[in-house]
């Protein structure tokens, strides 16, 4: 969260992959030794999880700026959603493979161990095979965006900026929701199957897997389902409205809300009919995740895109997922206080604390309707600005179209690897 505004001040005045690949070396280091920290460091095991933020900061705030740069329109969108689908995907591999791990050597230090070389290898690729687009390329069809404001001129421009405001408090409650659930989701059906006296209490310290590899594989399966389903849907709508990408939002979120109510309702009594409602609940809110950078990229002009990205991201994390695995336990532990061996209040008690994630969902609505009503304006001052400001250089043309167009395919690929390699 703290890491992302300087990656994204970086990210608008520097080359592009070569941070992106060194945040990634960074990151995949200080994950693989953080596995090896004993128990007496316990406030070094505590920073180095903290430090691998860095890394995430890095790919997170600048790779959607190099797809923005590459592709435009619809083909932007679709390949914004194969990124943003890697964050679900390698997410819920992240429980499968974690929890497999830790099952395999007895030992939970092994989940860390697992995604590290890949990340190396994935930083490698980066460095070596995707190109560094010119800021702007894909918008002015072949020409370069030259004209540079500011840090404080860029985020005064993005405070003003309704749209970009709205939609990054509708991404932080997504943010909110998907923190919260992967914390806690597994936790509350395994109490679900205790009070159904289908599973024994765990008091051990190494518990049934099992329904983390369920959860897991939801959110794999989910996270690819949702991202295509909004690229296709936005690709649809944008048939019979220019408002299409804020309100396919909006109504994902506002369905999504509702089956996500309907978990806590059905899991007591049926688990089966619980990961159903998870199921289609989780489908509807990833639909939104690359349709918010798509957003974005329509009314951020070129040469703020990684700060724009970055200050989201911050947004999304400080009102989001930073806060809000933290509330829910809190608010569980203090109505499970008066009841703290009854193992159907604990149960309760975490299902009234996760009651709160809907809510924030339907707010997050909301925001996305809100964005709704100012796209329009937005995205045309975006466009008079890029008109304004272009500079075009006939001696550029030719090297950077042959040079988008010979490495746009590898540069999606290697991106969504990159992304994917959030395993842990």
């Amino acid at each position: 969260m703290v890491a992302a505004p300087i990656f994204g001040y970086l990210g608008d005045r520097f080359n592009r992959k070569v941070i992106l690949s060194c945040g990634i070396f960074f990151w995949s280091i200080v994950t693989l030794s953080s596995s090896f920290i004993g128990k007496k460091y316990y406030w070094l095991f505590v920073l180095s999880r903290g430090l691998v933020g860095i890394g995430e900061s890095s790919y997170s705030s600048i790779s959607p700026t190099i797809i923005g740069d590459l592709f435009t329109n619809n083909k932007r969108t679709i390949m914004l959603s194969v990124f943003y689908l890697a964050i679900p995907l390698g997410s819920g591999l992240g429980y499968i493979l974690g929890a497999g791990a830790k099952d395999a050597a007895g030992d939970w230090h092994w989940a860390l161990r697992v995604s590290p070389p890949l990340g190396i290898t994935a930083g490698a690729l980066i460095l070596l095979f995707v190109p560094e687009p010119k800021r702007g390329s894909a918008d002015q069809m072949g020409g370069c965006m030259r004209a540079r404001t500011s840090w404080i001129c860029d985020m005064k421009a993005l405070a003003k900026n309704r749209s970009y405001v709205f939609s990054s408090l509708a991404s932080a409650s997504v943010s909110f929701a998907t923190g919260a659930f992967g914390m806690w989701i597994p936790i509350y059906l395994t109490r679900a199957q205790v009070v159904q006296k289908t599973v024994d209490d765990c008091t051990t310290d190494v518990c049934s897997s099992t329904d983390s590899f369920i959860f897991g594989a939801i959110t794999c399966v989910t996270g690819l389902l949702g991202v295509v389903i909004g690229a296709a849907t936005t690709r649809f709508c944008r048939q019979r409205t220019e408002r299409a990408d804020p309100l396919v939002c909006a109504v994902s979120m506002l369905g999504s809300a509702i089956f996500i109510c309907l978990i806590f309702v059905v899991a007591k009594k049926n688990i089966a009919g619980a990961y159903v409602c998870i199921f289609i609940g989780e489908t509807l809110l990833f639909v939104n995740w690359a349709i918010t950078a798509d957003i974005l990229m329509f009314v951020v002009i070129p040469t703020r895109r990684a700060t724009a990205v970055a200050f989201q991201s911050f947004i999304s994390h400080l009102l989001g997922d930073a806060g809000s695995p933290y509330l829910i336990g809190q608010i569980s532990d203090s109505l499970q206080k008066s009841y703290t061996t009854s193992a159907l209040w604990k149960f309760l008690s975490l299902g009234y604390a996760l009651m709160l994630c809907p809510f924030i969902i339907v707010l997050g609505g909301m925001f996305f309707l809100a964005t709704a009503l100012f796209f329009l304006d937005d995205r045309e001052k975006a466009e008079k600005h890029k008109q304004m400001v272009h500079v075009y250089s006939k001696n550029d043309k030719p090297k950077l179209l042959g040079n988008i167009h010979i490495f746009q395919p590898t540069s999606s690929c290697l991106l969504f690897l990159c992304s994917f390699l959030d395993l842990e």
